[in-house]
């Protein structure tokens, strides 16, 4: 069995060798077509809808919350302020408040392309931040860098 399967490959490479020798003698090349399935472009309202809802789920826990976090951090989008409330109201239920914390500090950093965006998003999460007992960040001082030198241009 074996030493035919050896014959058998060992025409096979003689008769591409033959071909590539042979200039009259064109090889047989294959048409492929690739058939692309029917995807629907998702709208933002869609995807911010999903969000919401995957962070309303009752039975989230810690680790589910923190990859949604980092797959929103990773959009190229600030997230609305009704999914940001979802996520803070996840957290609150997980009693996780670092990561809290940690949310509204990704928050404010997406949006300093745009000076305007962050206060919008404060006051409209700001009756949130009150009723489940959440500080922002600038609140707890780490808007400033605790261990921040002077500007060592204008020191003297």
């Amino acid at each position: 069995m074996f030493p035919s399967v050896v014959r058998a490959c060992s025409k096979l490479s003689r008769g591409v060798v033959a071909v590539g020798r042979h200039s009259t003698i064109k090889p047989i090349t294959a048409v492929s077509a690739r058939f692309m399935s029917e995807h629907k472009e998702e709208t933002d309202e869609e995807f911010y809808s999903r969000y919401e809802a995957y962070f309303n789920r009752s039975d989230i826990d810690g680790w589910e919350v923190r990859k949604a976090m980092n797959d929103l951090a990773g959009q190229d989008a600030i997230a609305e302020p009704k999914v940001i409330v979802a996520a803070l109201k996840a957290c609150r239920r997980l009693n996780d408040y670092a990561i809290a914390i940690r949310f509204l500090e990704n928050v404010r950093i997406k949006s300093e392309i745009d000076k305007s965006i962050y206060p919008y998003i404060l006051q409209e999460i700001s009756p949130t931040l009150q009723e489940l007992g959440i500080d922002t960040p600038e609140a707890l001082g780490y808007d400033k860098p605790e261990l921040a030198l002077d500007d060592v241009d204008h020191i003297y």
